[in-house]
């Protein structure tokens, strides 16, 4: 089986619920009003031609054009779509937990870049910052350093305060893995 990227599995995981959903209203023909309601919102915040794809998807078009003419992020989202329509065993688990061995280099990756000005990187940490502060405990701590993280602040003790011990763990890796980002 071919090794997918990083990137390209975080995105994936990101948007877990939304690619497993799609799926089951594609197979279906029925869309679930909490998908409904996931895609109006979507659409509100920007994600207009994600959200027209999803709904081709949703209609039958199978067409590889329809990535085509996504942006990245985009396009890893509805490729999984179709990949999982193709063969279910390759859809994402909505309910896994993040690993924080995996977390650590994509997060220091978006914070990078959205430090850097890419409007892409710093949309998609703004999600993933929700989920973060929605999930409580350390999670929470961390999604609320985001900012910081993205502004430049670097020390442990400012940042982790409050945090318990994987939390640290995993902004001290944060933490390591932006301070290679900054030495290329």
């Amino acid at each position: 089986m071919r090794q997918i990227p990083l990137k390209v599995q975080q995105i994936v995981q990101t948007h877990a619920t939304l690619i497993v959903g799609v799926v089951q209203a594609a197979q279906s023909g029925s869309v679930s009003p909490e998908l409904e309601n996931g895609l109006k919102v979507s659409a509100e915040n920007g994600w207009i031609a994600l959200v027209q794809a999803i709904r081709q998807i949703i209609s039958g078009n199978r067409s590889s054009e329809l990535v085509a003419s996504l942006d990245e992020e985009d396009g890893i989202i509805a490729s999984a779509i179709l990949r999982g329509l193709q063969d279910p065993a390759s859809l994402p688990d909505p309910n896994a937990k993040p690993d924080g061995t995996m977390a650590a280099p994509g997060l220091a990756v978006l914070i990078h870049g959205a430090r850097s000005g890419q409007t892409d990187a710093l949309q998609m940490l703004a999600g993933m910052t929700e989920q973060m502060v929605a999930g409580g405990g350390d999670m929470a701590q961390l999604g609320g350093s985001m900012k910081r993280l993205v502004d430049g602040e670097r020390d442990m003790e400012k940042l982790s305060r409050g945090m318990g011990a994987l939390g640290q763990s995993l902004l001290t890796s944060i933490i390591d893995e932006l301070a290679k980002l900054d030495l290329q």
